[in-house]
């Protein structure tokens, strides 16, 4: 059965080495460039993991966690931020939101797929 990943950041660049490292392995991968964008996907796709930048339009990251989180139909989606955002204070509220991991960019693919692998 593949497992379906949601990446949601409003970098292309960043999009697209998420999706290069996952390459090859049995994940479907969903993009959103904002938060709005995550949440209805996430919303309507209901994949089992979100990728999820911090700094976002629309919607920041720490805002999509806590609302996927907070409501009924993906109370259980497992979120991890990736983000460039490096001080503890931002992992400690990232956490704080509900979130399941936090990676800073640039990111190890090795770490990345660990995580995921440790989550679904």
């Amino acid at each position: 059965m593949t497992k379906t990943i949601l990446v949601a950041d409003d970098s292309e660049t960043d999009r697209r080495l998420m999706k290069d490292a996952l390459a090859g392995l049995d994940y479907e991968i969903l993009t959103a460039v904002d938060g709005e964008e995550a949440v209805r996907i996430a919303t309507e796709q209901r994949p089992p993991l979100v990728l999820l930048d911090i700094v976002m339009p629309k919607m920041n990251g720490f805002q999509v966690c806590r609302h996927l989180k907070t409501h009924a139909d993906t109370k259980d989606t497992r979120v991890v931020l990736v983000s460039s955002k490096t001080q503890e204070s931002d992992r400690f509220w990232g956490l704080k939101q509900g979130a399941d991991g936090y990676l800073t960019k640039p990111f190890d693919d090795d770490e990345l797929l660990a995580t995921i692998a440790e989550l679904l």
